[in-house]
């Protein structure tokens, strides 16, 4: 086989392997997170430092009204002997989508701490208690302080506005002794 062979068979398995991770994310990953019982009032966010766009004036983006997210771990009343936490989030009748990407019924998570849901009509906060996970994620590792915090998720849109309905999951508490 010859070298300009062996790179094109390379390049086309790296196109390849990019293609289906890409379609993993917004395909598989939420098939297969852990199903819990259904709840139209669960949903989930995601986190990556990025700077909410301004929503003044902007029209929320719809979502399905059977979509929903959830935090699959850690487990509401969990107790952790750990201050180095992992949480993974899930959803339902929803893909999950980067910041920037306009496509329908998707958007990414936000994991609020420790605060109560932001105002709906203006894009979700970027600060210590509102986490951004623009690129896509579906877990994280968070550190928090021994005591007793809560956990929610809000699904954003392209521009970190919640949805219309609200995706979002039910609000959790834990204890990080």
């Amino acid at each position: 086989m010859s070298p300009t062979h062996s790179r094109r068979c390379d390049q086309h398995a790296a196109s390849s392997f990019l293609l289906l991770a890409v379609l993993g994310l917004a395909v598989s990953a939420p098939a297969l997170a852990r199903d819990p019982v259904f709840d139209p009032a669960l949903v989930v966010a995601q986190s990556q430092p990025t700077q909410p766009a301004a929503a003044t004036g902007t029209k929320r983006t719809p979502a399905p009204s059977d979509a929903y997210c959830y935090i699959g771990w850690p487990n509401n009343g969990e107790t952790l002997r750990t201050r180095h936490i992992k949480v993974w989030f899930g959803t339902r009748n929803f893909g999950i989508a980067p910041a920037g990407v306009e496509k329908t019924n998707t958007g990414h998570h936000h994991l609020l701490i420790d605060t109560d849901l932001p105002p709906l009509d203006q894009a979700i906060p970027n600060d210590k208690n509102h986490l951004h996970f623009g690129n896509g994620q579906t877990e994280t590792f968070i550190d928090l302080a021994p005591g007793t915090h809560t956990l929610q998720l809000l699904m954003g849109d392209a521009n970190h506005l919640p949805h219309e309905p609200p995706v979002m999951s039910k609000k959790i508490t834990i204890h990080v002794q």
